[in-house]
């Protein structure tokens, strides 16, 4: 730990520039200039160049690019689908997580829509919150209540949440590819009005 910081002082702006005032004040010897006293010189310059420096700029964090999100986003959705092939759930439930699920791959798959989503940090925002947070804790809540519902046999069945949850995430999911549409459309119009606009001339 200690070599380690010492090699980053040695690599450091304020060493560097100490250095260079130091060589100033060793020129300044060796013509005579500085006397009896060059090391007080030598170090006095040292030390100004040193306070001096630039401080250190720490270097920026390396996030995940945008393509690179959305491909760990792709990894987590395969190993969601494979945790829910080993769930069972009640019939309504199953076919709108179907449609969920195949919603969710269309938002994912490589080609201009996933091209579109990448550039909405929110979008992918609310996707990553549907796969890595929503979904599994829908299903495991239903799982986990289905449980004691079996030992209170009066009690409301799991079955309605569930299917309500499932419907308003692929409600939300829609949403997205709804607005994904809307705005490649207007993308669509603004090039025609550029065309058109451009055929009539000055």
């Amino acid at each position: 730990m200690a070599t380690s910081r010492v090699l980053r002082y040695v690599e450091s702006r304020k060493n560097l520039t100490g250095c260079v005032f130091g060589l100033a004040g060793l020129g300044l010897t060796l013509t005579g200039l500085a006397g009896t006293y060059w090391p007080v010189v030598v170090a006095g310059l040292y030390g100004a160049g040193a306070l001096i420096a630039p401080p250190e700029r720490p270097d920026t964090p390396d996030f995940a690019q945008p393509a690179e999100q959305l491909e760990e986003l792709r990894r987590d959705f395969a190993t969601l689908r494979d945790y829910l092939t080993e769930v069972s759930l009640p019939p309504q439930a199953t076919a709108r997580l179907s449609d969920l699920n195949e919603l969710i791959a269309s938002l994912l798959d490589p080609g201009w829509v996933a091209d579109a989503l990448i550039t909405d940090p929110e979008a992918v925002h609310s996707l990553s919150r549907a796969i890595r947070q929503d979904i599994p804790e829908s299903v495991d809540a239903y799982v986990r209540t289905r449980w004691w519902s079996r030992l209170q046999p009066n009690a409301a069945p799991p079955d309605h949440h569930l299917e309500r949850q499932l419907t308003l995430l692929h409600d939300e999911a829609h949403a997205l590819a709804t607005a994904i549409h809307e705005t490649e459309s207007r993308r669509q119009e603004s090039h025609t009005h550029y065309l058109e606009e451009r055929h009539q001339g000055p």
